[in-house]
C-alpha cells in the first residue's frame, strides 16, 4: 500500500474565498507556492486549464525551474495543441524538469466552454479524438523512425520525433465519470482521475475503471486519483465552525457574481458535476467527514467537496479512500498557499504514518 500527494498550482494569491479582480501572474507568489510544495511533500503539482487563463507549459517550465522533487502535471486539452506539438513540448518539459512530467488530458466537459477556443464536437467525438491524441504522443515517444498516422481526427506521414522523454514516456491522466472516460481512460491511461465522492460510489468507479482496463487486455490497471478540498482547524468542533464560514463566502461571492458559476449558470453539462449534484441532494455530510454544501455552492464547477475535521480526521478519511484502491490523493484548500502548508505540516504525516502503521501490520499477520 501506498499513496501520493497532489496540489494545485496557483499563479497568485487570489482564491475562491477572496477573490482578486482580474489578477494577473504574482511571480514571486508562484515560486514561494511551488517551493512550499516541494519543501512540505506533496509529490505533484496540477498546473489547470481554462480557455481564459494562463499558459500551462509557460508555469509549469517556471516551477520546475524553481523545484527539486515535485512532479509537474500539464492540464492538457486535445483541440488546443496539435499531438505532434504536443509530444515535442511535453518532452521538452521533462527533459528540462529532468523527468519531472505527467500530462492529464481534459476531453472537454462543457460544449460552451470547448467552443471558446473553436471546437465544435459531440462528446463522444471528443473522446474518440482523444484515443487517437493518446496513441499519437506514445508512438511520437517510442519510435525510432519516422511513421505516418491516418485516422479519423489526425492525419501525417513520416512525423520524427527526435525529443525523448527522459524515462522513455511520460505519464498519462484522464479523468472524468462518463461511460466514455471509463472506456478510454481504463483502456489508455497510467492514472484515471476521479472527484471526492462517498466511498460506496467511488468504489463502484473504480471497479468500473479496473474492469475498462482488464477489457482491453492490459494486466494492469490506471492508478487511482482522488480529489478533495479539505477544510481542516486543531478540531473538529473548530473545522466545522471554519466550514460554514468558507461557505458563506462561496456563496456571498456567487451572488456578487464573484464566483466560478454565476449565479444563473445552468445546470453542468458534464457527468462528473451532474453525480455530485446528485449525491449533495441526499444529504451533507458522507461518510466521515465528505461535505457536500460546497458543491452546490459551486454549481459543482470542478473539484468541490470537502473533508472536514482535525488534522486526525482528515487523515483517516484520507486512508479510508487508500484502502478502497485510491493511490493519489489531490487536496487543494480554500485559503491556498496557508492551506497547502497546514496539509503538509499536519495531514500529510499523519497518513504517512497510517500507511506505515498498515504495512506493519501486514509483515506481522504473514
Amino acid at each position: 500500500m501506498s499513496a501520493e500527494f497532489i496540489s494545485v498550482t496557483f499563479t497568485n494569491p487570489s482564491t475562491e474565498i477572496n477573490p482578486l479582480p482580474q489578477p494577473a501572474i504574482d511571480p514571486r507568489f508562484l515560486v514561494r507556492y511551488a517551493r512550499s510544495l516541494d519543501d512540505y511533500g506533496f509529490n505533484y503539482t496540477l498546473v489547470p486549464y481554462d480557455s481564459s487563463s494562463f499558459d500551462p507549459f509557460t508555469i509549469g517550465a517556471t516551477i520546475a525551474a524553481h523545484t527539486k522533487n515535485i512532479k509537474i502535471i500539464i492540464a492538457l486539452r486535445p483541440n488546443t495543441l496539435y499531438p505532434t506539438v504536443a509530444a515535442k513540448a511535453l518532452a521538452t518539459l521533462d527533459q528540462l524538469s529532468e523527468g519531472r512530467v505527467v500530462v492529464h488530458f481534459i476531453a472537454g466537459g462543457s460544449d460552451v466552454e470547448q467552443a471558446r477556443e473553436g471546437d465544435f464536437l459531440t462528446k463522444e467525438q471528443r473522446y474518440e479524438r482523444l484515443e487517437e491524441y493518446i496513441r499519437i504522443l506514445r508512438r511520437a515517444w517510442e519510435s525510432p523512425e519516422p511513421f505516418d498516422f491516418d485516422g479519423r481526427y489526425y492525419q501525417f506521414k513520416q512525423f520524427s520525433n527526435q525529443v525523448r522523454p527522459v524515462n522513455g514516456k511520460i505519464p498519462v491522466s484522464v479523468g472524468g465519470s462518463s461511460d466514455e472516460a471509463y472506456r478510454i481512460g481504463g483502456a489508455l491511461a497510467d492514472i484515471f482521475g476521479l472527484w471526492g465522492e462517498p466511498l460506496a460510489e467511488t468504489k463502484e468507479q473504480i471497479d468500473r475503471i479496473n474492469a475498462e482496463a482488464k477489457r482491453a487486455g492490459r494486466t494492469d490497471r490506471p492508478r487511482i486519483w482522488v480529489t478533495f478540498r479539505p477544510i481542516v482547524a486543531e478540531t473538529d468542533e473548530l473545522a466545522w465552525a471554519k466550514a460554514h464560514r468558507v461557505l458563506e463566502s462561496l456563496q456571498e461571492n456567487r451572488a456578487k457574481g464573484l464566483g466560478k458559476a454565476p449565479a444563473s449558470a445552468p445546470p453542468p453539462q458534464n457527468v462528473g458535476s451532474q453525480r455530485l449534484l446528485d449525491i449533495a441532494a441526499r444529504g451533507e455530510v458522507h461518510d466521515r467527514a465528505l461535505w457536500y454544501p460546497t458543491v452546490t455552492a459551486t454549481n459543482a464547477r470542478g473539484a468541490s467537496t470537502a473533508l472536514v475535521g482535525s488534522p486526525q480526521t482528515i487523515a483517516d478519511s484520507i486512508l479510508d479512500y487508500i484502502d478502497l484502491g485510491a493511490d493519489l490523493i489531490s487536496i487543494r484548500g480554500y485559503d491556498n498557499l496557508n492551506d497547502a502548508i497546514d496539509y503538509g505540516r499536519y495531514i500529510l504525516p499523519l497518513v504517512r504514518s497510517g500507511i506505515d502503521g498498515r504495512a506493519a501490520q501486514q509483515r506481522n499477520v504473514a
